[in-house]
């Protein structure tokens, strides 16, 4: 009886397992692996899947982001906080997500000195007199309608033209002009997102971002100043700007972020859908 030797089985499994490891992509910090990719079209190599990026393009695009307006991005936002931050990092932005007005917004990164010598995507901009006189109404009239429970504070058109017009002085006597500027603010307001549009054209909802722009120190700052705007007020006196806030997720360089708006962007949401700040004191 012949017998034949047993085959070199830890020799084979040798054999198959450098075979396998040739076949099998390794993942490293430059280069994640086929199970770990998001590439979402030919060549991508982005790290962040399709919700984050939505989230990032709508932090990049609009001034803030808000569960009323983006619910989605919003708890992506929540989620990813960290992941989101570090990109805008890489931009030279830093991300702000405050939980208790429930907004989220892009600001430029400052260097450790005070000063900017980071390349900027944002410019600042600064509000008027008319448009920091109705801030501070609004900010109060938030506040106001809140505390006695309602779940959105609902403004109409000729009360804003009328409460900066109590502000006017005696020697005012280009009621046109100044209805104007009036105009002008309220509308740039509807475009910042701190005015949100209703059904009724002359009716606007207002939004909680105004408690990020105006926190209680700065809103007191800016009454104390709105004494000193009455009519009776000296010219001089009268014409002096104040040190106006600054708009939440500044305006990118290259456009105006709400120039095309989305379609799932609901700016005729009901007052119901709004949401409401912690009650925090702020």
């Amino acid at each position: 009886m012949t017998i034949e030797p047993e085959p070199n089985l830890s020799g084979s499994a040798d054999a198959a397992t450098d075979g396998d490891l040739g076949a099998v992509p390794v993942a490293t910090p430059d280069r994640p692996s086929d199970a770990e990719s998001f590439a979402l079209f030919e060549g991508d190599e982005g790290r962040l899947d399709a919700a984050q990026r939505r989230a990032l393009v709508a932090l990049l695009k609009h001034r803030y982001v808000s569960p009323a307006l983006q619910p989605a991005e919003w708890r992506t936002i929540l989620e990813s906080e960290a992941l989101l931050g570090s990109r805008l990092n890489e931009l030279f932005l830093e991300l702000v997500v405050d939980r208790s007005a429930e907004v989220a917004f892009k600001r430029q990164a400052g260097s450790e000195s005070g000063r900017r010598p980071f390349p900027t995507l944002l410019h600042d901009t600064s509000y008027s007199r008319e448009e920091t006189i109705l801030l501070v109404y609004l900010r109060t009239r938030l506040r106001t309608e809140l505390a006695n429970g309602a779940r959105a504070a609902i403004v109409e058109h000729d009360e804003l033209l009328g409460f900066v017009a109590s502000f006017r002085p005696e020697h005012a006597t280009d009621r046109a002009r100044d209805d104007g500027r009036v105009e002008r603010a309220i509308e740039k307001l509807l475009t910042a997102r701190v005015l949100l549009r209703t059904k009724d054209a002359r009716r606007h909802r207002i939004a909680s971002v105004v408690e990020t722009l105006l926190p209680l120190e700065r809103l007191q700052e800016l009454l104390e100043w709105l004494e000193t705007q009455t009519p009776a007020a000296d010219a001089s006196q009268s014409e002096q700007e104040p040190d106006t806030p600054s708009s939440p997720g500044a305006a990118a360089t290259d456009g105006d972020d709400d120039a095309e708006p989305d379609e799932d962007d609901p700016d005729d949401l009901a007052p119901e859908t709004a949401s409401r700040p912690g009650e925090d004191g702020r």
